[in-house]
């Protein structure tokens, strides 16, 4: 499923760390949409994101439930030319140390924050990075795409 978003860019700072917030519009998902998106370090000047190589990324979404949810996954992906690469996270559950505690009520606001390690060993491309979280069913809770070059 494609994320379809709308990015309108502006500035925050937050935990003092300057983040950027990117503020999309989803179609698609049923389980849930998000509020806002921080990425860390990232140049809003810019059309993309640079991702420097042999450091991590901070990216925090918030977002509201339509429905309860009783387990929440990470899927991470690269695109990379059109063609969709999975990223293999250390721990996908996001139940645990994303700030999530399951079940999630659909009455709440959700902070959920990760870091993604940008190893030295990936090539220097753009990328559109495909974050999501998916249900215990595997639908979208939110799904956002990043324009991203690593460097």
């Amino acid at each position: 499923m494609a994320c379809n978003l709308q990015i309108a860019i502006v500035f925050e700072k937050l935990y003092s760390l300057t983040l950027h917030t990117y503020l999309p519009t989803i179609i698609g998902s049923k389980t849930g949409k998000f509020t806002s998106v921080y990425v860390s370090d990232c140049d809003t000047t810019k059309h993309e994101c640079i991702l420097k190589r042999d450091s991590n990324v901070t990216i925090i979404i918030d977002f509201t439930l339509a429905e309860n949810v009783n387990a929440v996954k990470t899927v991470v992906h690269g695109k990379v030319m059109g063609v969709e690469m999975p990223f293999n996270l250390q721990n996908p559950d996001a139940c645990i140390g994303s700030g999530l505690i399951c079940p999630l009520s659909k009455t709440e606001i959700y902070v959920y924050t990760a870091v993604l390690p940008v190893l030295k060993a990936y090539p220097k491309v753009s990328v559109i990075v495909k974050w999501e979280l998916k249900d215990e069913h595997d639908e979208d809770i939110v799904c956002v795409e990043i324009p991203a070059k690593i460097q």
